[in-house]
């Protein structure tokens, strides 16, 4: 009987079990938790979300809102999951932090292929395996690995999550509900501020006391996830072009646009809790509450999660690892998630599905899936495997890295309409001939 460990029970691995699993794999899930935690960790469950509760754009005009629609059509459990428990955040996907995880644990748990153990992994386990064990890897396991190949450092970059406040601490005659442009319906707080306002705020910001944090440089912060006191000493205006700017909202009081604005987002289904916008930060817990209560509507808010800045460690997967996420010199071990260099929520589970499908197809004496770059999972497969990759870095899915239509086609999102139309009927035909079905298994 075919078998594989998946060490680490967060979306990667989870989604890897899923996959494995429903294709008539016995599959041992390892999880430390809750036995032992990481610092980011606050809950015992699989699939903990703990940087943002956003799973970012689900329009199909945008290359993470065609990887999630790839993931639905291949049985995907963190899709299945996320769209059971979504609330309402304009085009973008957010999920209800809480009943999201608790859905994804009951359904690992309750799967009748997988097993479940509750200890740290110290050693590589024999046989097949899947390491997913993400971006806070335990020190002693992240030792095992860089023992596979010494001449290949880890490399690591720093990431940080934002703060939250209750909503009912929102100054609501200082803020307006509205989503950019328009688009979709007002599931955003905004909180306006004028240029006297604003500049008060930068200054205080840039020159706010951090949190001690070992080995921390700003050159070493993910430009994808820059702390906003780090965006703040990059300039004056940095903020007003990233996470405040007030391009596309409107204050219903003057009619124009702000100088600049601070969104926030809903963070559970009840609407209670609000997530700061793009605001991940390590600045000491003090100084979060002194700097952001500087915010007009935010000048009572009550933070009931304050931001928290960890490191990330991804291994050099060029040099590493083939396009079905396996280690080139140990073809028993594979990896996915995060530890891999696609970053995101999003890319960390379409890591795990492709880890996991193609895994399950070789164990059944099958031919590989084999994902083209023409589709957003094969892409960021295909770019984490790039041997021509010299200086590696986490990438995001975006269509830079999925083949060129080879024709012109006048305007971006129309071009963007039309690879995204490619990639879907080409994982459309791919999951015909293999067979598999809607619940991700084989028909």
């Amino acid at each position: 009987m075919n078998r594989v460990t998946v060490v680490g029970a967060g979306l990667a691995g989870c989604e890897a079990a899923w996959q494995l699993a429903n294709r008539g794999i016995i599959v041992k899930l390892i999880e430390m938790k809750p036995k032992k935690m990481t610092p980011a960790h606050v809950s015992g469950d699989f699939a903990e979300l703990v940087c943002s509760n956003s799973l970012r754009s689900d329009d199909l005009l945008n290359a993470v809102g065609l990887l999630k629609e790839e993931m639905r059509r291949l049985g995907s459990v963190i899709m299945e999951c996320a769209d059971a428990t979504r609330v309402e955040a304009g085009s973008a996907l957010a999920v209800d932090r809480t009943g999201f995880a608790k859905m994804v644990t009951e359904k690992i748990k309750n799967h009748p292929n997988i097993e479940i153990v509750e200890r740290e992994v110290t050693e590589i386990p024999d046989g097949t395996v899947i390491i997913a064990t993400g971006p806070l890897t335990s020190d002693a396991l992240s030792k095992t690995i860089n023992e596979l190949f010494p001449s290949q450092e880890y490399l690591n970059f720093f990431d940080a999550a934002a703060p939250i406040v209750t909503i009912e601490s929102i100054d609501m005659e200082s803020a307006f509900f509205a989503s950019r442009y328009d688009k979709g319906t007002a599931d955003y707080i905004n909180c306006p501020m004028t240029k006297e306002e604003y500049v008060s705020f930068w200054r205080e910001l840039k020159d706010a006391r951090e949190a001690p944090v070992h080995g921390f440089v700003d050159a070493g912060v993910f430009e994808g996830c820059m702390p906003v006191e780090v965006m703040a000493r990059r300039g004056e205006d940095t903020l007003r072009y990233g996470p405040m700017k007030p391009v596309g909202l409107k204050d219903p009081k003057t009619g124009e646009e702000p100088y600049a604005v601070v969104q926030l987002r809903r963070d559970n289904a009840d609407g209670t809790l609000y997530n700061i916008v793009g605001f991940q930060t390590h600045l000491a817990f003090p100084e979060q509450k002194r700097v952001f209560s500087m915010i007009p509507a935010l000048k009572n808010a009550e933070f009931v999660r304050y931001g928290v800045m960890h490191r990330n460690t991804y291994i050099n997967s060029p040099k590493l690892l083939d396009r079905y996420y396996r280690l080139r010199s140990d073809g028993r071990i594979r990896f996915a998630g995060q530890m891999t260099g696609v970053e995101g929520y999003v890319e960390s589970s379409a890591s795990g599905l492709l880890c996991g499908l193609e895994t399950a197809r070789e164990l059944l004496g099958q031919p590989p899936a084999d994902f083209p770059k023409e589709t957003a999972i094969g892409a960021l497969a295909a770019y984490v495997s790039n041997e021509s990759v010299v200086d590696f870095q986490p990438m995001n899915i975006n269509f830079g890295i999925i083949s060129p239509l080879g024709y012109k086609v006048k305007g971006k999102r129309n071009k963007n309409a039309e690879i995204s139309k490619r990639s879907l009927l080409i994982v459309d035909a791919i999951a015909e001939a293999c067979g598999f079905s809607a619940e991700g298994g084989q028909a």
